[in-house]
Formats: structure tokens, sequence, C-alpha cells
């Protein structure tokens, strides 16, 4: 689970896309490609949020380290 606001949003993405594995981003019952940038512009910020994925990428890893929600 993370917490991200709009402005982190181009950094979570751009982390994402350098993974060689599919990432997903949830919401409630909303289910979000990670790597688009506009899928997850669409989720709401308010909360956290589920990210699922099985890989392993060490940049990534620290993002999401550091938006622990």
């Amino acid at each position: 689970m993370i917490k991200l606001n709009p402005c982190q949003i181009p950094e979570f993405v751009n982390a994402a896309s350098k993974c060689e594995f599919d990432v997903d981003v949830s919401y409630n019952r909303v289910t979000i490609d990670a790597k688009s940038i506009l899928g997850v512009f669409g989720l709401d910020f308010r909360s956290p949020l589920k990210v699922s994925y099985i890989g392993y990428n060490q940049d990534f890893e620290k993002f999401l380290t550091d938006h622990i929600a």
C-alpha cells in the first residue's frame, strides 16, 4: 500500500515502466496498469493505493519503500 499525490504520479509511472514485469495499482475494485499515466491519474489519491506485481526491481522497490502508506 502506498500513498501518492498527483505530483508524484509521473515518477511512479516512470519507475513502474522500468520493470520487466507487470505492475498493477488498485483502489477498491478498480485495477489499472501502473505503466499507464492516464490510468493512474484516474485513481482516487485520497486513500492508499495497492500495488501488485511479481518480480524484483531495486529502483522500484526503493520508490515503494519511500511512499509506504
